[in-house]
């Protein structure tokens, strides 16, 4: 047991080395050479800086609903439930947002309601919700702003970022960016 205890001291030291100094400084160095330092994609819109990369909560029925978020979008805090699929907590949490959804949401049936609109991601502050989240949410949004509802499809396909390379990856609309393009429709 003696032989093992300094090897194993050593290999302790020198991995608390790398991983805890060259490995943080080699990934803060690349963040630099990436855009805006590494610091997310900002958003200036009405005089206010908001980041792409994290969900924000939008909960008029004027713009599109984003995701759910465990964690009411604090980025401090980012986190999931860690509630089971079959917790009776967690069940009763989805059905009050599919409940709240189909209040504001009348021309919708139960069925036709996405996952991403009622259940929270892993970190509770994803920024983007599947085509068929915007989608569902067109009529709505078409309804209360006087709005064309092709106009609100236009918008949501233009908005619509594609797998990377193409086979990565689903569909995805970025909420933040959708409604600041929304608030852009005359």
């Amino acid at each position: 047991m003696k032989q093992n205890i300094l090897p194993a001291i050593r290999l302790t030291v020198v991995c608390l080395v790398f991983f805890a100094g060259f490995y943080t400084l080699i990934v803060f160095g690349i963040a630099q050479f990436s855009p805006n330092n590494g610091k997310g994609e900002i958003l200036t819109f009405n005089n206010k800086k908001y980041y792409a990369n994290i969900g924000q909560a939008f909960t008029e029925d004027q713009y599109f609903w984003p995701r759910p978020s465990a964690v009411d979008y604090n980025a401090a805090g980012a986190g999931g439930s860690n509630k089971g699929p079959n917790n009776p907590d967690y069940l009763k949490t989805v059905q009050e947002r599919i409940d709240n959804f189909l209040k504001h949401n009348p021309d919708v049936k139960k069925s036709e309601i996405p996952s991403d609109l009622v259940t929270a991601s892993g970190s509770g502050l994803d920024p983007n919700i599947s085509v068929q989240a915007a989608n569902v949410q067109a009529k709505r949004i078409a309804k209360i702003r006087n709005l064309n509802e092709n106009q609100i499809e236009k918008l949501i396909t233009s908005n619509t970022e594609k797998p990377f390379l193409g086979i990565f990856g689903t569909e995805k609309i970025n909420v933040l960016k959708l409604n600041i393009a929304l608030d852009g429709l005359k």
